[in-house]
């Protein structure tokens, strides 16, 4: 009976969407404005299939008894298969590669819709800067959440059991387009925040595990950051196209079929292998490794005794404790300078009247900055993800203090401002592009994806800060100086606590003395 569970549960709520729609409908003559409309019958009986329809997903996805079993019973070793790191790269991988990242630009569309839902939210519930200004708190503090709780699942139910139900969340949390409240979108963009910040310590966990590790680094660092461009590009295109037929509610919308979109591409999605082994299944881990063009050849065993169970507690413990405290720090840096100064550097640039529009001057910039990604990927794997990091960490450093020196946000320094501005987005790309895989490959099997999600949650944290920032900074050179603050820190961490991982063997069981490179 499990194994229908899911399908079923996957029914119900899409079922559960769709009794949503004809009230949608019903305000189409009115530009689909919902506000105060009554939350009609169908619509909660909706709410109640959606609920029951995720429940079974997870009992369903659950791992069942023999598989608890297999994993307590793993005392003595969990094979490893040195061919995994030397194989070559296969087409199933570069499938997966493809695969993995939709489902990031998936991923990655949601927070970017934050600022185009904005303007039709305060037009249509009649909100001031205040109360709007809610939203995207109570969506980031979402996504602080997911990314720690699905990283945490992910290496309880299996990486690719939480992109399903990952992709189902999309689905369920859709219904915010619907809501004729704003405390209701509150409420449900803090769930479809939950959803979001879950797929990327999955995605980059899975991807970790599976690419061979001289193609791993190049290919996890321009993945992240491509994903990010192209999310925010879709987002801004719908917004476009969709929002003056359909409203801002239609981006909410998406999420139904983008989340179809993502369970049915998991069918090209293999478990990762070193997943199945930690988990005592060796034969499905041959077969995946089949389906990689690997042999599957055992080397060293490393015991089981050694490996941590998969708890967030485990991270804050013995030599992990360092990496962890080094991947915070970074995170959080990099969310102070993008979530409180590059946000919030068009506000200053409209009251400084820099004689350009400040969108003008932002998409020149980024168009300069747009190379940064490429060249991460290419130091990242090829000369040393530490290096790079760290590199990168104070290029944004220094640039913020160039910005705090200068102050170039009068008239007549735009060739400056878009010089310091592309600088900047370059040394931020960088920062955010090899976040994630560097989380993905310091951390052994057990704790990989839990990791990624700590990783996710402190670059997201941030955006908690960003507004407290701005009112405590009036002026650009101030924000500038008080943002290079965190980022200091994290060049510093990362000096300290990191260890180097470009093209080499992703690590299973953490050495107690730390080795830089």
């Amino acid at each position: 009976m499990r194994r229908y569970g899911f399908p079923v549960g996957a029914v119900l709520v899409l079922a559960g969407v769709v009794m949503h729609v004809p009230d949608y409908l019903m305000a189409r003559h009115d530009h689909f404005m919902m506000a105060g409309m009554p939350m009609s019958g169908l619509m909660t009986a909706g709410m109640v299939l959606i609920v029951a329809g995720l429940a079974l997903a997870v009992w369903a996805l659950l791992p069942d008894r023999a598989e608890r079993a297999a994993r307590a019973g793993r005392v003595t070793a969990t094979q490893r298969y040195a061919a995994l790191d030397r194989a070559e790269l296969s087409p199933a991988h570069r499938v997966l590669a493809i695969v993995l990242f939709v489902g990031l630009v998936i991923d990655t569309m949601k927070p970017a819709s934050l600022g185009f839902v904005a303007p039709g939210m305060v037009k249509e519930y009649g909100l001031d800067r205040s109360e709007i200004a809610t939203l995207p708190f109570v969506a980031i503090t979402g996504t602080v959440f997911g990314s720690l709780l699905w990283g945490y699942l992910a290496d309880i139910f299996g990486r690719r059991s939480t992109i399903l139900f990952s992709g189902l969340m999309y689905v369920a949390t859709s219904i915010c387009g619907f809501m004729p409240s704003f405390g209701w979108n509150l409420a449900m963009c803090f769930a479809m925040g939950s959803a979001a910040g879950g797929m990327l310590p999955i995605a980059y966990s899975l991807m970790s595990e599976s690419i061979p590790a001289r193609q791993r680094g190049w290919l996890l660092v321009l993945q992240s950051g491509l994903a990010a461009a192209f999310g925010y590009l879709i987002a801004s295109g719908t917004t476009s196209l969709l929002v003056p037929y359909l409203s801002w509610r239609v981006l909410w919308l998406l999420g139904a079929p983008t989340g179809v979109l993502l369970v049915v591409l998991t069918r090209w999605i293999p478990e990762s292998p070193r997943f199945l082994l930690a988990c005592g299944r060796d034969e499905e881990a041959a077969r995946v490794m089949r389906r990689y063009g690997v042999r599957a050849v055992p080397a060293e065993t490393a015991s089981t005794a050694d490996a941590p169970p998969p708890r967030l507690a485990a991270l804050l413990t013995g030599s992990l404790l360092p990496r962890t405290a080094g991947i915070l720090v970074y995170g959080l840096g990099w969310g102070v300078v993008n979530w409180g100064f590059i946000t919030f550097l068009p506000v200053f640039l409209q009251a400084a009247g820099v004689g350009a529009q400040p969108s003008d001057l932002l998409v020149l910039s980024s168009l300069f900055a747009l190379p940064a990604t490429a060249l991460a990927a290419v130091a990242y794997a090829r000369w040393s993800s530490r290096r790079s990091m760290l590199t990168y960490a104070v290029v944004t450093g220094l640039v913020l203090l160039l910005f705090g020196a200068l102050d170039p946000s009068g008239p007549g320094h735009a060739a400056l401002l878009v010089a310091l501005i592309s600088l900047l987005l370059s040394g931020a790309a960088g920062m955010i592009a090899m976040l994630a895989p560097y989380a993905a490959e310091v951390y052994p099997t057990p704790l990989r994806a839990t990791g990624s999600g700590v990783a996710a949650a402190s670059s997201k944290v941030g955006g908690m800060f960003g507004p407290l920032l701005l009112t405590t900074a009036p002026r650009i050179g101030t924000l500038a100086f008080i943002s290079a603050a965190p980022v200091a820190a994290a060049a510093y961490a990362l000096w300290r606590t990191g260890v180097e991982t470009a093209g080499r063997p992703l690590v299973e069981v953490v050495a107690p003395v730390e080795q830089k490179d």
